[in-house]
C-alpha cells in the first residue's frame, strides 16, 4: 500500500523500500557514514522520520558492499606478507561479501563464500563466476572436503558464537602453509554471563583474555600464530575487534603443541602492540 503524504517511516527502511540499499544493515552504515542526504541535508539518524513526499539521495555511492570490506584491507595491511594473489580462498561468514570483494580486488583466482544464512550474498558476488555462493554452512561442523580441494587462504568473520569452537574445522581446510586471517569479537568469547547489557565488551583486560583465548585456541588446532592486530574498524555495536593470522604447517613443520603452548611468545606474535583500552579522545 503507498504512503498516504502524512504518514511517516524510519529513515533505514525508507531507503530499503524505495530501493536504494538492499538492507537495513547497509542502510545503518551509509547514514552513520554521513553518505545519506534527506531534502538535501546529511541525515546522522538511522530512526529519523520520513514523509512519502521526502527526497532521499546516496551522497557517495561506496564501491564496497559492507563495511567489513574496510575491516580486512586494514589487516592485510598489518599482516603484509599475506598475498591473495592467485588463491583460491575461504571466507567463513560471507555475509554480504565484503571479505570476500576484498579477495577478488587483490587478485584471488576464487572465492568459496560460505555463511550459515541464506540470501545475504550480493547480488554482485553472486552473479561472479570467481565466486562459488555456500548457504546455509554451519562452520563448526563443515569437514574436509565438503567445501572441494583445501584452501591457500582462509579468511573469517564469523559471529554468535566463539571463535574457539570452529578454527580447528577452520584449521582442517587449509592447505600446508596457507594463512588464516581470523576475526576476535570478544563480544562472543567472553561468555554472556560477563557481558553487559550493552552488548559491549569495554573491558581491556577482558578483550586481552578474549584474543589469547584465540591465540590458544589456533595452536591447539595444529596452527602457528604469525601474528595479531586490531581491527580499524569497530563492530557495528562499538566493540573493539581484532584480527589473529595464523599460517597451517607446512610438509615437515611442526606445529604447535598442547606441551608448547604454554611456551608461545606472545611478544613475538606482536601482542603487546595491541590497543586494547579504547583511543583517547
Amino acid at each position: 500500500m503507498a504512503e498516504s503524504s502524512q504518514s511517516t517511516q524510519r529513515l533505514d527502511k525508507t531507503l530499503v523500500n524505495r530501493g536504494l540499499v538492499h538492507s537495513r544493515t547497509r542502510a545503518h552504515q551509509l547514514i552513520n557514514a554521513g553518505k545519506v542526504t534527506v531534502d538535501g541535508v546529511v541525515a546522522t539518524k538511522v530512526s529519523a522520520k520520513i514523509r512519502a513526499g521526502q527526497r532521499l539521495a546516496l551522497t557517495q555511492q561506496d564501491p564496497w558492499v559492507s563495511r567489513a570490506a574496510y575491516k580486512l584491507m586494514g589487516a592485510l595491511d598489518a599482516f603484509r606478507e599475506i598475498d591473495p594473489s592467485g588463491m583460491r580462498c575461504l571466507d567463513a561468514g560471507a555475509s554480504t561479501g565484503g571479505f570476500t570483494q576484498v579477495l577478488l580486488s587483490r587478485g584471488a583466482n576464487h572465492v568459496v563464500a560460505a555463511d550459515v544464512g541464506h540470501g545475504q550474498l550480493a547480488d554482485q558476488l553472486r552473479q561472479d563466476p570467481r565466486v562459488s555462493n555456500v548457504e546455509g554452512a554451519n562452520l563448526r561442523y563443515v569437514a574436509p572436503g565438503d567445501l572441494g580441494e583445501r584452501f591457500g587462504l582462509i579468511v573469517a568473520d564469523l559471529s554468535f558464537i566463539s571463535l574457539r569452537l570452529v578454527v580447528d574445522s577452520l584449521a582442517q581446510q587449509a592447505a600446508p602453509g596457507a594463512d588464516l586471517v581470523l576475526m576476535i569479537k570478544p563480544q562472543f568469547e567472553i561468555g554472556r554471563q560477563r557481558l553487559g547489557r550493552s552488548g559491549v565488551v569495554t573491558s581491556p583486560e577482558l578483550r586481552r583474555e578474549a584474543l589469547e583465548g584465540a591465540v590458544v585456541a589456533a595452536g591447539q588446532a595444529g596452527l602457528n600464530v604469525r601474528g595479531v592486530a586490531r581491527s580499524p574498524l569497530p563492530g557495528q555495536d562499538g566493540n573493539a575487534e581484532f584480527f589473529l593470522w595464523a599460517r597451517s604447517p607446512s610438509a615437515g613443520e611442526d606445529a604447535y603443541s598442547d606441551d608448547r603452548l604454554e611456551t608461545v611468545d606472545l611478544d613475538r606474535i606482536g601482542l603487546e602492540a595491541v590497543e586494547f583500552g579504547d583511543p583517547a579522545g
